[in-house]
């Protein structure tokens, strides 16, 4: 299945961590993955993403044709060092995010992973995407919001409203 999408990842837990970035052709996928790629991201594929699955978990890579190379829109299309593929931990969709969304998620060939909208250029937007792999892309340990609803105690000295 070929996605018209980015992959970016970071290495977390001993292993590449891999955010499909989804959104409409000039919604800032790019813009997104050039700013995560200064802070410690490493591009997998840029504009299309092919995706597969194997032993219950999805990856993505580039086509051959765009492998290595990212669009910096204004500029041109720039080479830039890639992974070959990575798994795909999270998925973030471009739009204008819900102050405190319900717990999402999108299924690509049947699998589902976790999903965030954020608004792409936004200078938080690379820090907040960071965090959210931190907290819902890692599988097991669940969102950080999961945590609250189950009736987590507060730390010492924090709000317990």
């Amino acid at each position: 299945m070929i996605l018209h999408a980015g992959l970016i990842a970071a290495f977390r837990g001993g292993r590449w961590r891999g955010v499909l970035i989804e959104g409409a052709s000039g919604a800032g996928k790019s813009d997104l993955a050039l700013r995560c790629l200064d802070r410690g991201f490493r591009l997998v594929a840029d504009d299309r993403v092919t995706l597969w699955t194997s032993g219950g978990r999805l990856y993505g890579r580039a086509p051959e044709t765009l492998a290595g190379r990212i669009e910096a829109r204004g500029l041109d299309v720039v080479a830039e060092p890639a992974l070959a593929w990575s798994g795909v931990d999270l998925a973030v969709r471009c739009g204008t995010p819900e102050r405190i969304p319900e717990r999402a998620f999108v299924t690509h060939l049947g699998l589902s992973v976790p999903l965030i909208m954020l608004a792409p250029l936004e200078s938080s937007a690379p820090v907040k995407l960071s965090r959210a792999l931190q907290h819902l892309g890692g599988g097991q340990e669940g969102a950080y919001l999961g945590g609250l609803a189950a009736g987590v105690s507060p730390p010492p000295g924090g709000d317990s409203r």
